[in-house]
């Protein structure tokens, strides 16, 4: 077996038990690894209808087949699991060592089920395993919790994923963090905290084994190569996604909880805003790009405070649904959530959910314990950020999520609630971008702009050569497969990203082939059929759990108010018909938006209509 280290650790918590299982050929042939494995695996764990926060549900870490390697970019991890926001198929990534680190310890994945009677944590090192106290850590955030495992371990090197205090209060929308990079959305840190695991800690020295090294070699130099003579690679690697001007000049930047597309003075925190607080970049394992930035505010309100980030949607989180355009405000908010382990999505939505009830006068100052949620006023959103980690005040309502925070207000705040299957939408207006607003509306997570990135509305990219219109209606359901597809090949890998743009599958193809031995890795239309198998798959996952067409939906305001002002002004969002020709192009029943039998058979995936299943 190379590439893979061929273990999967299988973790009891209620038991307190371990055992290990090796890796089903049949699943790395039909899936390869990194996002195909975790979306196997949870299929197979989960029963339907299991309570996401119950004993019986899971959590899937999964590294790809070129972590620990010296491919670049493929430092990343996946966490999956049923989804206690949305109730459906989830998966959450995050960056930094955590993946390298796993297969270093010398397993794939981690499957963990049941609850611990006590917070403890998982201590994986070198092929060995055990559980750890953790009552110590409990109530710490993030930052301290990395720091006393280290100690506790003697080893300054130990890689960890853990929770903070929103997980272990069960914030529906809590991440999972590592190193300050996070496997934010979706709630799997709340997940782990119903099982009282506080964190899962790594160290190991194994290399990892390759089939054909000197092919391997070359095809990383190849990569390497592409990265250095790509024009844009010195931009981006300095900035990363510090750069909110590119959605502000497309008229997609979502201001006063998505009523409006440009943010008034959304120069003070574009690129060269961030450029004057940058201190050093900072990198995932074996990536030549080091997009992360350490930036520090050195004058204004918020002067002296710090943070691994901002990342774009963290800047937009806490700048476009408060009419705001504080950079200091992104950098403290960011590392607050950090810190207290909560999605900086989720949180920066609901508190622009609560800016509109306020001024709608569905929320008051009397629920708001005397805050002015007033638009422009940045002063609360510290304190209500803190508020949603520790369930206080009208933090204990915003931490459910915009889609049952509405249910429990009423009085008609459901409209306000901006959110597609309960996972509130991230920070990109869709009427100004119909391919990418189609992958959000249509993804099994709910509104995650990374499941099918339409780079060809957001940056220009051609599709077959040609440039495409962002505002036309026509080929959009095959471009968006497409992208989605695409991206769920890349996450074979897993791949981050921001590196794709440097690749193409047979480069691809030849990376995992030479890694692991596996032939059939080197057709491109192999990896398409995988990729496309894996998106059907997660969509089962979601029939299965009650979900069809009448959950692919975006709230009223997108459908009936067109987009006031600026470069996209006057567009709406023509769900329906883009819906149908999505389906059309899928194979998927345009009724129920369920995969059909033939397609399902094309994939083999004919066992998910059988009962039970």
């Amino acid at each position: 077996m190379k590439g893979y280290r061929n273990r999967v650790l299988r973790v009891d918590l209620t038991a307190r038990s371990f055992s290990e299982e090796s890796l089903d050929p049949t699943l790395i042939h039909d899936f390869v690894g990194g996002g195909g494995f975790g979306a196997k695996l949870l299929y197979d764990e989960l029963p339907p209808g299991v309570d996401p926060l119950g004993e019986d549900s899971a959590l899937v870490f999964v590294a790809g087949p070129l972590a620990g390697t010296s491919a670049q970019s493929f430092g990343r991890w996946k966490v999956f699991f049923k989804s206690p926001l949305t109730g459906g198929f989830f998966k959450s990534s995050g960056g930094g060592f955590f993946a390298s680190e796993l297969k270093f310890a010398g397993f794939d994945a981690i499957i963990v089920k049941g609850k611990a009677d006590r917070p403890v944590y998982l201590w994986v090192h070198d092929g060995s395993y055990e559980f750890r106290d953790a009552s110590y850590l409990w109530g710490l955030d993030c930052d301290d919790t990395h720091t006393l495992i280290r100690e506790d371990l003697h080893d300054p090197k130990v890689r960890l994923a853990c929770i903070g205090p929103a997980g272990e209060l069960g914030v529906k929308y809590a991440g999972i963090f590592s190193d300050r990079r996070t496997a934010g959305r979706g709630g799997g840190g709340t997940v782990m905290g119903s099982k009282n695991l506080k964190a899962i800690a790594l160290r190991g020295k194994e290399k990892i084994p390759l089939a054909e090294p000197e092919r391997f070699r070359e095809a990383v130099r190849e990569q390497v190569r592409r990265y250095r003579n790509d024009p844009n690679f010195e931009r981006f690697s300095l900035r990363g996604t510090q750069n909110a001007e590119f959605t502000n000049v497309l008229g997609i930047f979502p201001t006063r909880n998505f009523r409006e597309g440009v943010l008034p003075g959304y120069e003070n925190i574009d690129s060269s805003a961030f450029d004057k607080i940058r201190v050093r970049n900072t990198a995932c394992h074996n990536c030549m790009l080091h997009c992360g930035s350490l930036t520090k505010i050195n004058k204004g309100n918020y002067r002296g405070s710090w943070s691994e980030g901002p990342e774009y949607e963290t800047i937009w989180a806490f700048t476009g649904p408060l009419l705001c355009s504080d950079i200091g405000l992104t950098v403290v908010a960011d590392k607050m959530c950090d810190d207290l382990g909560l999605d900086t999505i989720s949180t920066g939505d609901a508190i622009g959910f609560a800016y509109e009830l306020y001024e709608k006068g569905i929320l008051t100052k009397e629920d708001t314990g005397g805050l002015e949620l007033t638009y422009g006023n940045d002063a609360p959103v510290l304190t209500l950020i803190k508020q949603i980690a520790y369930r206080q005040g009208i933090g204990e309502l915003l931490a459910e999520g915009t889609r049952e925070a509405s249910q429990r207000i009423g009085k008609g705040s459901d409209q306000y609630a901006m959110h597609v299957k309960g996972l509130d939408i991230p920070a990109y207006d869709p009427r100004g971008a119909k391919a990418h607003g189609l992958s959000m509306m249509t993804a099994s997570l709910g509104a995650d702009h990374g499941y099918g990135y339409a780079g060809q509305e957001i940056f220009g990219v051609p599709y077959k050569g040609k440039s495409i219109d962002r505002f036309a209606i026509e080929g959009k359901g095959e471009l968006t497969k497409w992208n989605q597809d695409n991206r769920a090949i890349w996450n074979l890998g897993i791949m981050c990203a921001f590196a794709s743009r440097y690749f193409d599958h047979e480069l691809f193809g030849r990376l995992l082939c030479s890694a692991t031995g596996h032939r059939e890795f080197l057709d491109p239309e192999f990896l398409l059929l995988v990729g496309e198998r894996v998106i059907n798959l997660e969509r089962m996952f979601n029939c299965r759990e009650g979900f069809d067409r009448k959950d692919d939906v975006y709230p009223s305001r997108f459908l009936e108010d067109p987009l006031p002002e600026g470069p996209s002004k006057g567009q709406v969002f023509e769900a329906d018909v883009l819906l149908e020709d999505y389906y059309r192009v899928r194979g998927w029943d345009p009724e129920t938006g369920i995969p059909t039998k033939e397609k399902l058979a094309e994939l083999g995936l004919e066992y998910t209509l059988e009962p039970g299943k």
